[in-house]
C-alpha cells in the first residue's frame, strides 16, 4: 500500500492514539505532588508578531499582561499590533462592546521596565541572539520578585547557557510558542538542566490555562520539533539536487496529508529566516554533512518568498503561487555546478524518505533524553508542524510501516546525506529485536550520561 493511502479504520486508530498521546504529554515523571507557583501578571519582552500573539493568548486566558518594548516608538507600533490582532479575534466573537474593551484592557504596552515589579512570569520573545537574550534576562532578574519564572521563546538557542548567565537558573525554562501564537495549539516547554520541578509544573499549568497542547523537551539545537524539522528540511533539499523539483516534493507530501508542502511553507515563512540560521551554524557544521546551496542562491537573488513575490515559487499580487522557471534554472545550475545527474524521484520515494528521516531524528532525540516518549514527538509534529493526524505522527507511522523496512530507506538517506543522516542506534536495535518506537521507554533506573 502506498504511504499516501490510509484506510478509514487505520485513520480512526491513529486519531485515537493521538487523543491519548495528547493527554499523556502533560504527564511528566517525577512531578507527582509538586504544586505550581502562583501565576499573576505576565510580562512579555518584545512586541513583535510573536510577542503580541503570546500576549493576546495570555490575556484571553484571563491574565493581565504587560508588553515591554525598547522605546516609545516601538511600544506604539506594538500597541497597534495588539489592536490589530484583537480586532480580528473579537470580530469572530459574540461579545458586547464593553466586553471587548475589558479584554483589550488586559494588555498594557510600554517601554518602562520599572512596571515589571509585580510580574510572576516573564517571557522573552526578542531576536534570536544570545547576547540580546542575556541582557534581557539580567534586567529581568533585577526587577522581578524571587520565585518569578524567567522564560525564553527561543527556537534554537542553548537555554542551559542562558540560565547559567543568571543567578537564579532554577527559575529558567523555555516556552516555545508557534506563530501565530494566539492561534497555534502547540507549546513546547523546554526543561533546562537546573529548572526547578515547581517551575516546570507552573509551565504545564500555564499551558493548560492558555488551552495549549504542552510537550516537554530537553535542551538541544532545535529541541524536539525544530530538530526533526531541520532533518526534514535538509533531505527535501537533497531531493531537489538529485532530481525532484519543488512542486514534485510539495505535491507528494500534500497527497500524504500535509496542508502545504515544505517549499510552499518555506516561502510563507521567509527564506531569509532559515538563511540566517544556516549562517549561525556555518562555524560548527561538520564538513562531512552534505550541504545544498540552492536556498542560499535564491536569497542572494532577492527571492525571499511570498513577501518579495518570489522564492521557490513565483507569486502574483493576490499571493497565488506558480511554478517559476527562474527558480528551476537556479536548481539546475546548482546540479550542474556539482556535477550531479538528475534522476527521476517518485512521489512514493519522496514520502518514504521524509518519513524515514523524521522518525530517525526522533529516535535520536529519544535516545538523547530530549523527548520523554515517542508519542510526545508525534504530538509535537502534528500540533506544531502540520504532520497529518490521519497518519498519527512520524513515530507512529514508522512503527506502522515496520522498522526493518524503514531501515532500508535510512540506508539510502545516509548514502545521500552523509554525516548527520546515520541510522539511529536505537532505531537499529529496535528493528533487529522486533521492538517499536512507541513501546520504548528510557531506563530511569540506570544513571544517564
Amino acid at each position: 500500500m502506498s504511504t499516501a493511502q490510509v484506510l478509514p479504520e487505520d485513520e480512526a486508530a491513529a486519531k485515537a492514539y493521538l487523543t491519548a498521546a495528547e493527554v499523556e504529554a502533560a504527564r511528566v515523571p517525577g512531578l507527582d505532588g509538586v504544586a505550581p507557583r502562583p501565576i499573576g501578571r505576565v510580562a512579555i519582552i518584545g512586541g513583535g508578531t510573536m510577542g503580541v500573539g503570546i500576549a493576546v493568548s495570555a490575556a484571553e486566558a484571563g491574565l493581565d499582561v504587560v508588553v515591554i518594548e525598547r522605546d516609545a516608538a516601538a511600544a506604539e507600533a506594538a500597541r497597534a499590533r495588539v489592536a490589530s490582532v484583537y480586532a480580528r479575534h473579537l470580530k469572530r466573537a459574540t461579545l458586547s462592546d464593553d466586553e471587548k474593551t475589558t479584554r483589550m484592557a488586559r494588555v498594557a504596552v510600554t517601554h518602562d521596565w520599572d512596571t515589571l515589579g509585580g510580574c510572576t512570569l516573564a517571557i522573552e520573545a526578542a531576536f534570536e541572539d544570545m547576547a540580546v537574550k542575556r541582557d534581557i534576562f539580567a534586567r529581568l532578574e533585577a526587577l522581578l520578585p524571587p520565585g518569578a519564572i524567567l522564560a525564553t521563546n527561543t527556537s534554537y538557542l542553548d537555554i542551559d547557557a542562558l540560565a547559567a548567565s543568571t543567578s537564579r537558573p532554577a527559575d529558567v525554562l523555555g516556552l516555545h510558542f508557534f506563530a501565530p501564537a494566539n492561534l497555534m495549539r502547540l507549546l513546547e516547554i523546554v526543561r533546562a538542566a537546573q529548572t526547578a520541578p515547581d517551575a516546570l509544573v507552573t509551565a504545564l499549568t500555564f499551558a493548560a490555562r492558555l488551552k495549549k497542547q504542552p510537550v516537554v523537551a530537553g535542551v538541544c539545537d532545535g529541541f524536539i520539533g525544530n530538530r526533526i524539522y531541520a532533518a526534514y528540511r535538509r533531505h527535501v533539499e537533497y531531493l531537489l539536487e538529485d532530481g525532484a523539483m519543488p512542486e514534485d516534493v510539495d505535491a507528494a507530501l500534500e497527497a500524504f496529508g500535509f496542508a502545504m508542502g515544505p517549499f510552499a511553507v518555506f516561502d510563507l515563512s521567509g527564506l531569509d529566516i532559515a538563511h540566517a540560521m544556516r549562517r549561525r551554524r556555518d562555524a560548527t557544521r561538520d564538513p562531512g554533512e552534505r550541504y545544498v546551496h540552492i536556498a542560499d542562491r535564491l536569497v542572494e537573488a532577492g527571492r525571499l518568498g511570498r513577501k518579495t513575490g518570489a522564492g521557490w515559487y513565483a507569486y502574483d499580487a493576490e499571493g497565488k503561487k506558480s511554478v517559476d522557471p527562474a527558480a528551476a534554472a537556479i536548481i539546475m545550475d546548482e546540479r550542474a555546478r556539482k556535477g550531479l545527474t538528475a534522476h527521476p524521484v517518485s512521489a512514493e520515494d519522496i514520502r518514504r524518505r521524509v518519513l524515514a528521516v523524521m522518525a530517525n531524528e526522533g529516535a535520536k532525540a529519544l535516545a538523547d533524553g530530549i523527548a520523554l516518549r515517542a508519542s510526545d514527538i508525534d504530538v509535537a509534529l502534528v500540533n506544531g508542524y502540520g504532520f497529518p493526524r490521519a497518519h498519527g505522527g512520524p513515530m507512529y507511522a514508522a512503527d506502522r510501516r515496520g522498522l526493518p523496512a524503514l531501515l532500508a530507506d535510512l540506508d539510502e538517506a545516509h548514502r545521500v546525506g552523509g554525516v548527520g543522516s546515520e541510522p539511529a542506534p536505537l532505531l537499529v536495535a529496535l528493528a533487529r529485536s522486533g521492538g517499536t518506537l512507541g513501546a520504548w521507554r528510557r531506563d530511569l533506573s540506570r544513571p544517564q550520561e
